[in-house]
Parts: structure tokens; C-alpha cells; sequence
């Protein structure tokens, strides 16, 4: 089936046709770099990025942005708060940022904008636009008239009435209209600034981010995503300043990742429920976390609690033993040539699961039912592993395939397949250990390795041919 996207312009799912074959241009908001980002931050950064992992997993030349914001008035705040430049406070939760990125297995962008290094290109953008009569100056300050630009609302549905009256809209007395947007900010003291034809000033935070995108993907591009409470104003903003400026069409396929809450209650730094991902690392790995953003349609509201954490860590377990134990088999080494009834059924169910989970990505990306799909055809593996029997290699592999791109390439959700070799090494010698206080009739000690290796989940099996082992 072909793939299909949710578009928030048009609100209905449409078959993805990028504007070039074979390539796609894509922009993620990312972080303002004022503090540690949270679990909510996380949710559209994962989200986002696993799209890209399935497009370039489908044969697509993907082109991905996301940007760092380091110039507004939460960086200013914050830095003033700290009593360190805004620079230095950016250069900080930059390094942060990654650092927790890389623990929940989010690849780095093609290319990550800062604000601050657009500068010129913020300017000339805002310059078109005073050319082009949607922008007004005062004082310093550039206005985006949003009266000039008809198609206003059209992203968020509201019309400029409804605008009017909302309280998300910045009170300025000298603006034209109560919803007309600043482009442009004058210097105030002792914050940073930059020359402009209007006097020192800084950028608005919507500008920065139609500047960059336009940069580096070209006036129109194919995708365009970040959270809901982006819509408006930020994304209906750039929408009117973008098209006001290039006179076409800016973004193709708009997508937005609905709310997280925490304990069913929205995240608010005023209710102090902020969560942050530096600290729940510190109890649960990052596949857990990004488990568990996946276990959601991507959409659909979430609640962050310490139970769905657990079912998230114990199902991603599930996973791991059943690869741990095909890549156990894979390295005793012991194989027949020959494929058997169990062999054809297992390669078939494989099929059905590749495809079900297909289908379910090419479905506005469904996480949940394509992880459903794993999980099925880990009830099969294991019952095909536990047959008696020597196995087939062809068969083992294509298992460990199935594995390494739906759940490691595509969903991320194993950041070092391979990372289980030393800990194989490790439950190695203590079977030794264990074997030669066996000879030695220390039971004792043969006792306290089994019961030892029972705690890191090794299940062992004294037969006739030795000792088996697997994951349980």
C-alpha cells in the first residue's frame, strides 16, 4: 500500500507524493537551549525521527533539519537568571541536548541551524517582506501585517476574528492590529543584538525558523513537523510569512504529535510536573523511554506514568531475549542443511509480520500496531526455538534480520544490536565456573552460579550433550 500522512492543512490522511521522486525535504522544530529538555520535548524528536528512519528504510533520499533555537526571550530570561551570557548559556544545553539525544538513540539531523548563525538571512527575509507591503516598521520593531495576507488561519482553522479575542496573542499598542506578529525586535539593554537596516535588534521566533527551513530545503518543501502546541501561532505564522514572501506554497505535508501528559494531567512548569529526560535515564534506559513514546500513535494524546515505564521495560525485554537467544543458537554453530515443516511455517509467519508491519508505517506511521507485529511473530520464534531439534541457518538469520531493520533500523527501539557480545563472554565463564565446581562436587558454589546467573535472566539446562542456556 502506498504511504499515507495525516496533513493537519487539509486534516485528512493523503498519499505521500514528495515534490521531487525519490526526495524528501524535511523540518523538525527542535529545542530552545535555555535548560534540560523534558519528556515532553522528547515526544516529537523521537517521533519525527523514526519517519525519517522509514522513509530512508523505503529508498528515500531524505534531507532532515531541525533547529536549535539559542536567541529569545526564555534564553534571555534564563541567562539573565544565571548571570552568564546568552552564548554561554547556549553552548551549554546544546551539548545537553545531544547528550540526551544520543541516550534515547535519536540520529543527528543533516544539518542543525542556530538562530543566531542566520542572522543575514533572518534580514533579508524581513526586508522582502517591508518590500512586498505585508511588513510595517515602528521604532525599530517590524510587524508582519496579518491583514495583507488572506489565507491567514488556514493551518489552525481559526479565523481572524477568533484570533483576536484569543489570549495567545502578544499585547503591543503600537501594532496595527492586536494579532499582527513581531519579525523583527529592537535592542533593549543589555541584551544581545545585531545591526539591521531598522537599528540593532534581534530576531522573532517565528522568522528564524521560516529562514533556515527555506535555506536549506528551498521555498517549498515536502514535510514540515513538530508538536500541536506549535500549530498556532508558530506554524501558522511561518505559513503567512513564508508565502507572503515566495508567493507559493511553503510546506506540502504538515504533521503535528498530539500532547503528553504526566499521570494524566498536562505537563506544566506552573503545576511543577516537568519531567526531564536526564533524570528518568538515570533509573530507565533510552530504548525504554523511546519504547514507550512509540507504544502510542503518534497523534494521540499520552500519559507518562512509572507503570506504562515498567510494561514498557518489560516488554522491550521480550524482544531483547527472543534476539539474544535466535543470536545464542547462531553462534553454537550447530545447523542442519536441511528445512523442515516448522522451518516453512516460521518463514512464513515472517512474511505476514514484515508486511503487517509495513503496512501499519505506511499507514500515517501507526507505531503501536507495527510493534504489535513484532511482538506476534516473537510468540512464533519462540515456539520455533523451543522445538527440539537443531535449527536452520537461513532461517536464524532472517530472524535476526527481521529484528535488526523493523525494530532496530526503523524504530530504533535497540541502539547496539550487538551489544550483548561481552555480557555472552561473561555468562560463558561462569558456566565454566560452574562446570568445574561440578567436577570438584562443590555444590555449594555450583548452586550460588546458577542461582547468580538466574538473576541476569539465564535459564541453564543440564542434558546429556552438556549445558544449554537461554534468555528467559
Amino acid at each position: 500500500m502506498p504511504l499515507k500522512i495525516y496533513n493537519t492543512l487539509t486534516r485528512k490522511k493523503e498519499e505521500f507524493v514528495p515534490l521531487k521522486k525519490g526526495e524528501v525535504g524535511m523540518y523538525v522544530c527542535g529545542p530552545t537551549v535555555y535548560n534540560y529538555i523534558h519528556i515532553g520535548n522528547a515526544r516529537p524528536f523521537i517521533i519525527f525521527e523514526v519517519v525519517r528512519r522509514f522513509l530512508k528504510f523505503k529508498g528515500y533520499r531524505v534531507k532532515y533539519i531541525q533547529n536549535l533555537t539559542d536567541i529569545d526571550d526564555k534564553m534571555i530570561n534564563k541567562a539573565k537568571e544565571l548571570k552568564i551570557a546568552v552564548s554561554e548559556l547556549a553552548e551549554k544545553f546544546i551539548q545537553e541536548y545531544f547528550i540526551d539525544a544520543d541516550s534515547l538513540n535519536i540520529e543527528k539531523a543533516d544539518v542543525h541551524p542556530r538562530a543566531t548563525e542566520h542572522i543575514r538571512e533572518i534580514i533579508d527575509l524581513v526586508k522582502g517582506l517591508l518590500e512586498k507591503k505585508y511588513a510595517y516598521e515602528i521604532d525599530g520593531d517590524v510587524f508582519f501585517d496579518v491583514s495583507k495576507f488572506k489565507d491567514y488561519g488556514k493551518l489552525s482553522g481559526q479565523n481572524i476574528e477568533e484570533v483576536k479575542s484569543g489570549a495567545r496573542v502578544e499585547v503591543n499598542e503600537r501594532k496595527k492590529n492586536a494579532i499582527d506578529f513581531v519579525l523583527w525586535k529592537r535592542a533593549k539593554e543589555g541584551e544581545p543584538s545585531w545591526e539591521s537596516p531598522w537599528g540593532n535588534g534581534r530576531p522573532g521566533w517565528h522568522i528564524e525558523c521560516s529562514a533556515m527551513s527555506m535555506k536549506y530545503l528551498g521555498k517549498t518543501f515536502d514535510i514540515h513537523a513538530g508538536g500541536s502546541d506549535l500549530i498556532f501561532p508558530h506554524h501558522e505564522n511561518e505559513i503567512a510569512q513564508s508565502e507572503a514572501y515566495t508567493n507559493q506554497q511553503f510546506v506540502k505535508y504538515w504533521m503535528h504529535n498530539g500532547y503528553l501528559n504526566l499521570n494524566n494531567q498536562k505537563m506544566s512548569k506552573s503545576l511543577g510536573n516537568i519531567m526531564r529526560v536526564r533524570d528518568i535515564s538515570q533509573k530507565y534506559k533510552g530504548e525504554i523511554i523511546r519504547y514507550f513514546i512509540l507504544s502510542a500513535h503518534y497523534r494521540n494524546p499520552l500519559n507518562f506514568s512509572e507503570e506504562q515505564l515498567q510494561q514498557a521495560q518489560s516488554s522491550l525485554q521480550r524482544l531483547e531475549n527472543a534476539i539474544f537467544n535466535v543470536k545464542h543458537l547462531l553462534k553454537q554453530g550447530k545447523f542442519r542443511e536441511s528445512k523442515d515443516k516448522d522451518d516453512e511455517l516460521i518463514f512464513k509467519k515472517r512474511k505476514e509480520s514484515e508486511q503487517g508491519f509495513m503496512d501499519a508505517m505506511d499507514d500515517d506511521f501507526n507505531t503501536p500496531i507495527a510493534l504489535s507485529h513484532l511482538f506476534g511473530f516473537v510468540r512464533e520464534v519462540n515456539i520455533y526455538l523451543n522445538s527440539p531439534g537443531s535449527k536452520n541457518k537461513e532461517i536464524l538469520e532472517g530472524i535476526l534480520k527481521f529484528y535488526q531493520e523493523l525494530a532496530g533500523e526503523v524504530l530504533g527501539i535497540f541502539k547496539d544490536f550487538d551489544q550483548e557480545e561481552s555480557f555472552q563472554q561473561e555468562i560463558k565463564k561462569l558456566i565454566e565456573k560452574r562446570e568445574q565446581a561440578r567436577r570438584e562436587k562443590n555444590w555449594i558454589e555450583s548452586d550460588q552460579i546458577r542461582d547468580k546467573l538466574q538473576e541476569k535472566g539465564i535459564l541453564l539446562e543440564d542434558t546429556s550433550d552438556g549445558v544449554r542456556w537461554k534468555k528467559i
